[in-house]
């Protein structure tokens, strides 16, 4: 039996507003120190609160959290502690930076969720993209291992830098338990008067940026519209990179009063909405993975999703699969899913199976085993 190792992880994005590379870092790392009773872990963050402690009371009990404020030398100050604490392996599940300047004799694994610095970079944030090309290919290099969240992330990474497959493990993500778990009437109801929802609404969630297609959405919309004027569009998210650009939509077609902004809602919120809507749509441009689908099949919630990337790899025939760029499509399928409830019916069904292949303690079984071999 190998001895007990030592192994950091950087938890940043796991204490922010999560979005998907932050939920990924939630999940996974919680499960890791549920079924992980052997290894000590050294969580480091820039957030002064531990995100670790407030839902599982045992969880955190082989792990020490590590807070350094955020500046412009974090990721220094984060690898000279790392030398002194003696770690045995250092996990990066959202940034290449630390990998990128690690000495050889740290062993690193990351996770490289997509690669639309390098295949989309006209939509995805310009500092992000430059940092992402500066320190992927020196991560790589120096990486013990590496894991994808999707099949189609591993092809891309094959195509792109000819990286060797053995050192790739697939490590998925996953809807969150909680999300197959129905809330209560009354609780739906409280909530859809907080945030002053219609009785009808089609629901989309993701970061108001170009790369989530919201603009083609709306689009959209405005044929649903014509048939369906009760209907609104709700989309949930922070707002992100060229935000200004769903703006100059809505304005373009007049539907500002149409069209619901939320902000950001946390997870127990999203599964209120998701249970309350009659359609979820998702037109992503590119995704690694894609987690609101099967958030949305959780809850019930039938779904039209792009036939891009890897949506559908994650999400089967379980969805509508429609061009993104095609808005008379996208329409004609919420139409359909409006008014036919056989269809309906059978995406639910077929969805809420679909949502429970994936799973958060999986993909932790398949990262220790990577950990526990790799050290």
């Amino acid at each position: 039996m190998n001895p007990r190792k030592i192994i950091a992880v950087d938890i940043r994005e796991a204490g922010h507003e999560k979005t998907g590379k932050g939920w990924y870092t939630f999940n996974l790392v919680q499960e890791l120190l549920k079924i992980d009773k052997k290894n000590h872990y050294l969580l480091y963050s820039d957030n002064v609160k531990n995100p670790f402690t407030a839902r599982e009371s045992g969880a955190n009990k082989n792990a020490r959290y590590k807070h350094f404020p955020k500046s412009w030398n974090w990721h220094f100050k984060v690898l000279k502690d790392l030398q002194a604490e003696k770690v045995d392996l250092f996990f990066a599940p959202t940034s290449y930076i630390i990998p990128a300047l690690a000495p050889k004799n740290l062993r690193t694994i990351i996770t490289v969720h997509d690669l639309v610095a390098f295949l989309f970079p006209s939509t995805h944030n310009t500092k992000a993209v430059l940092v992402e090309r500066l320190t992927l290919k020196k991560a790589l290099k120096k990486a013990t291992g590496v894991f994808v969240v999707s099949e189609n992330t591993e092809r891309d990474l094959l195509k792109k830098f000819h990286y060797p497959k053995e050192k790739i493990q697939l490590v998925p993500c996953a809807p969150a338990d909680f999300y197959k778990k129905a809330p209560a009437p009354h609780d739906l109801e409280k909530f859809r008067q907080k945030l002053k929802l219609p009785a009808n609404f089609i629901l989309a969630v993701g970061t108001l940026e170009p790369r989530k297609n919201f603009s083609t959405l709306i689009k959209s919309f405005v044929i649903v519209k014509r048939k369906y004027p009760d209907y609104k569009l709700v989309i949930v998210g922070k707002k992100g990179w060229k935000y200004h650009l769903i703006e100059e939509t809505l304005k373009h077609y007049k539907l500002e009063e149409e069209v619901i902004f939320p902000g950001y809602l946390e997870d127990h919120e999203l599964q209120k909405i998701y249970t309350l809507a009659t359609v979820f749509v998702f037109p992503s441009l590119y995704e690694g993975f894609g987690i609101p689908p099967l958030e949305a099949m959780s809850c019930g919630c039938p779904v039209v999703s792009s036939n891009v990337a890897s949506l559908p790899e994650v999400i089967g025939d379980s969805g509508l699969l429609i061009d993104p760029k095609n808005a008379h499509k996208w329409a004609d399928a919420i139409i359909s899913l409006i008014e036919n409830e056989n269809i309906r019916a059978m995406l639910i069904e077929r969805g809420h199976r679909r949502a429970a292949k994936f799973s958060w303690t999986d993909s932790a079984k398949k990262a220790l085993q990577v950990f526990e071999e790799e050290v």
